[in-house]
């Protein structure tokens, strides 16, 4: 397996000022991981995106860190044409920073106000025709894109299973997330069965998990869809079945890179390394 780590797993240290998002590479490198991914960029006052993009490039190519996937939000239910547009600039910040993979979300779902009798299938040929734009787009900067089960409303494996299929093209797939289909209360394991054959690229995750009858603790918790809580933990710490995921990954022939994704409150840097090792470890059985 080759390991990468989310940008979005070093929150704490680029919030507290400690790192910038450049010097991540470097400190992902010293870690030992084979690659980095940016969950969205933030430029440094004074800088456009695009250079911004094409100077962490830079950065990685010095450090021999591959750049392996660029993860942005999006809501194509909202201004869907302006939206489209958007996010075909958001390819050419991945073509800049010269990651072979783009994850763009689908959205949060309708908004109270325009909700009314509506839900997935209905926004479902809005989603299929936004995502196929842009990857018909992003085929011409060599970049693929993908839909990560992430953000309630598109995060069950069915609907990611229909908005794939839907799309119905070879540069279009999953971004498999291990730990996410908890937020809508799917058991990991089954959920990634059905999508491993579409992986264009994994996170690995883990929550700690109380039932919604249970005593919840306010801080560090928040609310699945159906009322239980989640609370982020190092990979193989919490209840996620992270051997299990991997090798339904791993038969369904996925062979691309596993990326750590930390969001616990312990310190970043002993919640990934752990994480990372815990990888390693599970490598090593299956």
């Amino acid at each position: 397996m080759k390991y990468s780590v989310s940008s979005y797993s070093y929150s704490q240290l680029t919030s507290s000022g400690e790192y910038t998002e450049k010097q991540l590479i470097g400190l992902a490198k010293e870690m030992g991981f084979d690659g980095i991914e940016f969950a969205e960029i933030h430029p440094p006052e004074g800088m456009d995106k695009l250079a911004y993009a094409k100077a962490l490039r830079a950065e990685s190519e010095k450090r021999e860190l591959p750049i392996v996937a660029y993860c942005i939000g999006a809501n194509l239910l909202k201004d869907t044409d302006a939206e489209i547009e958007r996010l075909k600039g958001e390819v050419d910040i991945a073509a800049a920073l010269g990651a072979p993979v783009m994850r763009h979300d689908a959205t949060g779902g309708y908004d109270r106000e325009t909700r009314g009798q509506r839900g997935f299938r209905n926004a479902l040929p809005t989603i299929v025709r936004g995502y196929k734009e842009v990857t018909e787009y992003a085929k011409t900067k060599g970049v693929r894109t993908c839909i990560e089960n992430h953000g309630f409303f598109c995060q069950d494996s069915d609907r990611i299973e229909a908005i794939v299929n839907g799309v119905a093209d070879a540069n279009f797939g999953a971004l498999v997330d291990i730990g996410n289909f908890l937020c809508a209360d799917e058991d990991p394991a089954k959920a990634v069965g059905n999508v491993a054959p579409y992986a264009f690229h994994v996170h690995a995750k883990d929550f700690h998990f109380k039932k919604g009858t249970e005593f919840v603790p306010g801080e560090g918790f928040f609310m699945t869809r159906g009322g239980n809580f989640l609370r982020g933990a190092i990979i193989g710490h919490g209840v996620v079945p992270a051997q299990q995921c991997l090798k339904l990954l791993k038969n369904a022939g996925y062979d691309g890179y596993v990326t750590v994704e930390f969001e616990g409150v312990e310190n970043a840097k002993t919640g990934v390394s752990w994480g990372l090792n815990t990888l390693k470890r599970i490598e090593e059985l299956i």
